[in-house]
């Protein structure tokens, strides 16, 4: 896990050494600094680093892009991009450049609490949100911003304190959202089970570059530690960092908002920014691709060609330029399946399954014994899907070799036609427990000839308080996704209680079993791209 934040911060620092600048210029440049060294190009954009006064007395960490040959007098429409979870300053330097170049005044600052800025780090705070409006003015009274045409972006973290901060700032006009967060307890929380390795990644990242707060400190303790007693006051601080609970102050706003996502993120599941993105009534655009957290927008932070990247700007010009190029008129859902066979245009997000939903019927009993991992399970944090992404090995199991003492197994026939799986698998089912409290994780996989499984999606499921040996219903909702599977392939639903990826909560001796009652039918619902 460390070794991803590593890699992150490498790729910035590589970035940075392009542009010709010095890792010490990149971290700890005094103010004001000077300028860029004086034989750089005649036409490039002129960048700056500076302390820029954030809210409540502490000092951000900044950089400012200038247009090249820039007008004294003239105002240029400005972008501020808050930087993702521990990174430093420099992370969107190539970007900001590009941005520059073609006539925007960009800004950019270490969040708050890592590396040196000041403060301790807030996790999108009220704090963090009232530096964004800082930042803004300083911008407004120290470059040729223009007060009339102000975007936000960023990845991952910034992407989320970019949500947010268009709620509470009118100002902002754009924003661009790329592999974050609109709903954190859905986020590292789905199916009242909490995700395990990124929450741990996120804490580890937060201690080794920056300082958490003691809210955050406290929180995290709770989350891992599985502290029940404090599980409303923790829903109830995930919310307040959640754009989702914001969202009618956003569409008040007015911004014109687009998402990006990857299919496999680890951290922020695609299924959140969906559901955020339906309920956004101004203009918007929302974007899937392959891959896991930020990798879809990575190349790009290094200045390579990007897809991700290429209609952020496009975006920006739009609404903070006027241009017309026609990325308001483009199908506002575009998604990019696994099998990469290049981008699908949809009118909404409901449009996405539009060849209806294939019903498979759960009809056999199941019975398993928990705590043990059947084999079955998510892969790795970002590893996995980055291997998906890149290389199309999803993980894998042996679907006949499963254990069926710790894994409910059920398949479809074989399909003599290819199953273009677009958008959110849905599960439906009876569970009988015989402990109170427990855990089960669901998978799809597509089933080849010879009985390996690639996984399509997963989720998993918790419940608390439940009569031993009484049976409830479940609907649970697996991560949205676009997979395509072969003719003469299966789909296979497995259920066990073990997975790397998250904590589970089934006591020792749980055994769960799953039914289908006929008057409540168990089923998995697939949703199919239209032929």
């Amino acid at each position: 896990m460390q070794r991803t934040t590593t890699a992150a911060a490498v790729a910035a620092l590589l970035a940075a050494a392009a542009l010709g600048l010095a890792p010490h210029q990149a971290q700890a440049a005094p103010a004001p600094a000077a300028a860029v060294a004086a034989d750089a190009p005649a036409a490039s954009p002129e960048l700056r680093f500076h302390d820029i006064p954030g809210s409540g007395g502490i000092t951000l960490k900044g950089n400012v892009f200038t247009p090249a040959g820039a007008v004294s007098g003239r105002k240029y429409p400005v972008i501020v991009l808050p930087t993702s979870w521990g990174m430093p300053q420099i992370e969107y330097i190539a970007q900001a450049r590009k941005l520059a170049d073609s006539g925007y005044v960009v800004v950019s600052y270490t969040s708050r609490g890592f590396w040196l800025s000041g403060g301790q780090i807030e996790v999108a705070g009220p704090p963090d949100i009232a530096d964004v409006s800082a930042v803004i003015d300083w911008a407004l009274a120290n470059s040729p911003a223009d007060a009339d045409h102000i975007g936000l972006g960023g990845v991952s973290y910034g992407a989320g304190i970019s949500l947010l901060a268009s709620a509470h700032d009118p100002r902002v006009k754009a924003v661009v959202a790329m592999s974050g967060w609109a709903d954190l307890i859905e986020s590292i929380y789905s199916g009242r089970t909490q995700h395990l390795q990124a929450a741990g990644m996120l804490g580890a990242a937060g201690y080794l570059t920056g300082r958490p707060g003691p809210e955050l400190q406290s929180i995290l303790g709770d989350f891992l530690g599985s502290r029940l007693d404090r599980e409303q006051q923790m829903i109830e601080w995930g919310r307040k960092r959640s754009a989702a609970e914001q969202v009618d102050r956003i569409n008040a706003n007015g911004a014109a908002v687009m998402l990006g996502n990857a299919w496999g993120d680890t951290i922020f599941p695609p299924n959140q920014y969906a559901k955020f993105y339906e309920r956004l009534t101004g203009p918007k655009r929302l974007e899937f691709r392959p891959g896991d957290h930020a990798t879809a927008e990575g190349t790009g932070l290094l200045g390579l060609p990007n897809d991700t990247w290429t209609n952020a700007h496009r975006w920006f010009d739009r609404y903070l330029k006027g241009e017309q190029n026609g990325v308001d008129t483009e199908a506002p859902v575009q998604i990019k399946s696994r099998s990469d066979e290049g981008y699908e245009g949809y009118a909404d997000w409901k449009s996405v399954g539009s060849g209806g939903r294939e019903r498979l019927a759960l009809s056999d009993s199941e019975h398993v014994f928990a705590n043990v991992d059947s084999g079955a399970n998510g892969g790795i944090i970002f590893l996995s899907s980055i291997l998906d992404q890149f290389v199309k090995a999803p993980p894998t199991a042996s679907i006949p070799l499963l254990p069926r003492a710790f894994a409910a197994v059920w398949q479809s026939e074989r399909h003599d036609s290819p199953r273009r799986v677009r958008g959110t698998v849905a599960l439906h089912t009876t569970v009988t427990p015989t402990k109170a409290d427990g855990t089960f994780v669901a998978y799809l996989y597509d089933v080849g000839p010879l009985g390996i499984g690639k996984l399509v999606s997963n989720a998993p499921y918790t419940f608390h308080g439940r009569t031993p040996g009484r049976a409830f219903g479940v609907d649970l909702e697996l991560f949205s996704t676009a997979y395509d599977v072969p003719a003469g392939h299966r789909l296979a639903l497995v259920i066990d209680t073990v997975d790397p990826l998250y904590i589970e909560h089934n006591p020792t001796g749980a055994q769960l079993t799953f039914s289908s009652p006929r008057s409540d039918p168990s089923y998995v619902s697939v949703p199919l791209r239209e032929q």
